[in-house]
């Protein structure tokens, strides 16, 4: 049959939809939608709550620190590996591990729910305050409360997400990893916007309280994976090998599994590097845009708009992409399109305020995120060694993007005035140089197969990694 034939090009694209409709994906889809949703509790949705209590701006963006619990889970990570609960342990490491997180995520958000901006003691916390006598009056100590259940928020999803990081890799087959990753992806979206609209629209109804508890429901999908699949057989297998893990293996044996790997250092650059140009250029881009002179709708229409569906388009292109040319290429083609996509910037700053040429760029640089976004999730999972999943991905998705917003944060600004918007997206172009040529060198030399964990080979064996 030829491969002009419609009957052909129908299997064709039968065959890149299937992998979509596979158990482990769907499970990825479940786990995103409760992965996303506690960063909304703690994101738009507590801003907007604050601003309409009547809170000051200033005290208003100083909850974004409630965030930097996602950046410092690397730190307790490891007690997913190797701390095995009372009781509910029985039911497995990782399925005792999710239901005690759903549970402190439930009661997390509800306690932040419950919180009276008027009033010390209303929530779980705030009565705890009350307790150890702490029961000013006044804006900063309703402040004091909101931030307190605020950070349990961000310690409970950033504890969530550990766990859920750990199943999603640990229940897909390596050759599942980009879809998986994909499908993770559309679900951490759905959660965190359906969240942040959902609450919206309960707390103009029946106040904020019944919002928060309404939007807690969104850990349930996560316990439904996980009744669902029950503990991950390739984990498993993997601790059964070891007869176990104790607290020192898992606080240590993360970092000397990785190290004992042959180019862990070159690799560990790589994941270091590889992000500088991508998170530079993302983080400073609506200081381009009005620089340019671009007005909120129509940053809004295109930005926003257009961008959020190029996400989603490049977010199936990357699983589909990772499945038909394997792990090395679909990564080497990634870093290539995040490269060119700054490049776009470089030439939109040079072309001067154009919504075209505004949509032109929004759109590949979204494609080029997605696509980047799946095939380099799915290459850091394949890197986990399945005895230690939590601790390594934690320690891993934290390092991705450290230095790209350590410059961001401490020098973009003052680069952008000096060097001027043209030569600063030019550099940003330069900066992703170095990760396209460390793994283009690690492709060569063979180190990005033989630096995959167990995660990433297949289950007979070291065998051969995914793609």
């Amino acid at each position: 049959m030829s491969h002009n034939d419609p009957q052909s090009q129908t299997a064709g694209w039968l065959d890149s939809i299937r992998p979509y409709t596979e158990r482990g994906p769907i499970a990825a889809l479940l786990l995103g939608i409760s992965s996303g949703f506690p960063f909304a509790m703690i994101a738009a949705t507590l801003t907007t709550r604050l601003a309409q209590d009547g809170f000051s701006k200033s005290s208003v963006t100083a909850f974004s620190l409630a965030f930097l619990v996602y950046n410092l889970k690397p730190f307790w990570a490891w007690a997913v590996d190797a701390v095995r609960l009372p009781f509910i342990g029985r039911l497995g490491q990782r399925v005792s591990w999710m239901l005690l997180a759903a549970a402190f995520v439930v009661f997390a958000v509800v306690n932040l729910g419950l919180v009276d901006p008027r009033a010390v003691g209303q929530s779980p916390v705030g009565q705890l305050m009350v307790w150890f006598g702490l029961n000013q009056t006044g804006e900063f100590a309703a402040l004091f409360e909101m931030a307190v259940g605020a950070v349990l928020v961000g310690f409970a999803g950033a504890t969530f997400d550990i766990v859920i990081d750990a199943y999603r890799i640990e229940v897909l087959r390596p050759d599942q990893l980009g879809v998986g990753a994909g499908m993770s992806q559309y679900g951490w979206r759905l959660g965190s916007a359906g969240a942040g609209a959902l609450a919206l629209i309960v707390a103009a109804r029946e106040g904020w309280s019944a919002a928060y508890a309404i939007c807690a429901l969104l850990a349930l999908p996560a316990v439904m994976a996980v009744l669902w699949l029950g503990e991950p057989e390739r984990y498993r297998d993997a601790v059964k090998k070891v007869g176990g893990i104790s607290i020192i293996q898992g606080i240590v044996g993360p970092f000397a599994e990785f190290f004992s790997r042959h180019g862990a250092w070159l690799v560990l650059l790589f994941i270091l590097l590889h992000k500088i140009g991508d998170t530079l250029a993302n983080l400073t881009l609506r200081l381009l845009l009005e620089d340019l002179g671009f007005t909120n709708d129509e940053i809004a229409i295109y930005d926003v708009g257009i961008g959020f569906w190029a996400f989603l388009i490049g977010i199936f292109a990357g699983g589909i992409l990772y499945a038909r040319l394997g792990l090395k290429r679909s990564v080497i083609l990634s870093l290539v399109l995040m490269a060119v996509s700054n490049l776009s910037f470089a030439l939109l700053a040079a072309a001067g305020k154009s919504n075209l040429g505004l949509a032109a760029a929004i759109t590949f640089e979204n494609v080029a995120s997605g696509i980047g976004g799946v095939v380099l999730v799915a290459y850091f999972s394949a890197l986990c060694d399945l005895r230690f999943t939590a601790a390594h991905y934690a320690l891993i998705s934290s390092a991705t993007s450290i230095v790209g917003r350590f410059l961001t944060g401490t020098t973009a600004g003052a680069m952008m005035e000096q060097l001027g918007n043209v030569q600063f997206y030019l550099l940003t172009t330069a900066a992703a140089l170095p990760g396209i040529m460390l793994f283009w060198m690690m492709m060569r030399s063979g180190l990005a197969d033989s630096s995959v964990g167990t995660a990433g080979q297949r289950q007979n064996g070291p065998g051969e990694p995914a793609g």
